[in-house]
């Protein structure tokens, strides 16, 4: 089973190809750059790099959101059309939960959090569990959008050790070690952003369990509105 994953949800652009439980390659970076001009370069180095032939692809997996507006609508209309082209499934995989994926294996309450401005974050709560001998990625809370101080206390009253990563912890770090009356830390630099081979990896969990869906079903999960938005319904008193 051969998986191409995309991640262009936050400023990092990820590109990777799992082969089974193989990573065969992925090309990350996190440079300003816009998603437009890297994204599809990357996925066409990595291919003569491989010397893969995309038409062998079982399936492409992308983070379908929460994160940047613009990142996932380029990253999903690069999914979109290659899907299309490829005649192959794609894959929709929440942002926050390949984030958590980052951190398989471990034992800590897994926190991945994204700035979402306005003193809110894209956040989720995630355990793994060991049954039979192989973890599993159990989701303690769903991924959503609240203030950091709403996340905090409910890691507090959890009370659990708990690793944070992602984009929001250099926005917020401060606070949660004000705040935070629970055990924590934070993920190193490698595992601490968006990767495509966790998008790909945890695609490969989806494929397995028949969540595919076609090219053009595939829908993007802002969880709030965008801010033009917001401002349109402020201005017609809408809430």
């Amino acid at each position: 089973m051969k998986i191409l994953g995309i991640d262009s949800s936050g400023l990092v652009a990820s590109v990777a190809v799992t082969e089974d439980d193989n990573l065969l390659g992925e090309y990350t970076v996190n440079y300003e750059k816009t998603h437009s001009e890297t994204l599809l370069p990357m996925v066409d180095d990595l291919a003569k790099r491989l010397s893969l032939d995309l038409n062998t692809l079982d399936a492409i997996a992308v983070s379908k959101g929460p994160g940047s507006f613009t990142g996932l609508r380029i990253g999903c209309a690069t999914v979109k059309g290659m899907g299309l082209a490829l005649n192959k499934p794609v894959i929709g995989v929440p942002t926050l939960d390949a984030l958590a994926y980052n951190l398989w294996g471990m034992t800590n309450l897994v926190c991945p959090i994204m700035d979402a401005r306005r003193d809110q974050v894209y956040t989720g709560l995630y355990r793994f569990v060991k049954l039979k001998d192989e973890f599993h990625m159990e989701t303690v809370l769903m991924q959503c959008a609240i203030g950091i101080d709403e996340l905090v206390e409910k890691i507090n009253r959890f009370g659990s050790d708990v690793t944070f990563l992602g984009d929001g912890v250099p926005v917020y770090e401060d606070y949660i070690r004000k705040n935070s009356r629970a055990p924590f830390s934070f993920a190193p630099a490698n595992l601490n952003k968006q990767r495509a081979s966790s998008v790909a990896a945890l695609g490969g969990v989806y494929f397995k369990e028949g969540k595919t869906e076609s090219a053009d079903s595939l829908k993007i999960d802002y969880l709030r509105l965008s801010q033009a938005e917001r401002e349109r319904n402020e201005r017609e008193g809408k809430e």
